[in-house]
């Protein structure tokens, strides 16, 4: 089953999201402040555009029911971090995803315990359907 592709979003688009995710929701007075050290009415503008945009895109959500609006995501960090690995993977990749996820844990410094839940999500995938503990 394909999954919907999401639209490429900007740098700063992007820096938005991270911003909402951590905060689960924020006016746009508040992700100028976090984004710009002192946010200037120009930069509130640029903001203010950039989730226009978002928002059109899909990616936001805007609560108007007070005068100063408030912004959540509709996308999830990681339903986002999926859908972008999966459009490097079918890009550079052709699709497999195998030489993408092998540089990641190569070219990263893990500590022992990501180490050890990553043997342990490869043994649970390893296993046949049948066998695997399901989630309740």
């Amino acid at each position: 089953m394909q999954s919907q592709q999401l639209t490429p979003v900007s740098d700063l688009e992007r820096e938005i999201l991270k911003q909402l995710w951590d905060a689960g929701g924020a006016s746009i007075r508040q992700l100028t402040d976090e984004i710009y050290e002192d946010g200037s009415d120009a930069q509130y503008a640029t903001i203010q555009k950039l989730l226009n945009r978002l928002e059109r895109k899909g990616y936001v959500t805007r609560d108007r029911s007070q005068h100063k609006h408030i912004f959540k995501p509709l996308v999830t960090r990681e339903a986002f971090l999926k859908d972008n690995l999966k459009h490097l993977a079918d890009n550079v990749c052709d699709g497999s995803w195998t030489p993408l996820i092998t540089t990641l844990i190569e070219k990263t410094r893990l500590s022992a315990a990501e180490l050890q839940s990553l043997r342990e999500l490869v043994e649970r995938k390893s296993r046949p359907a049948s066998k695997r503990k399901r989630k309740k």
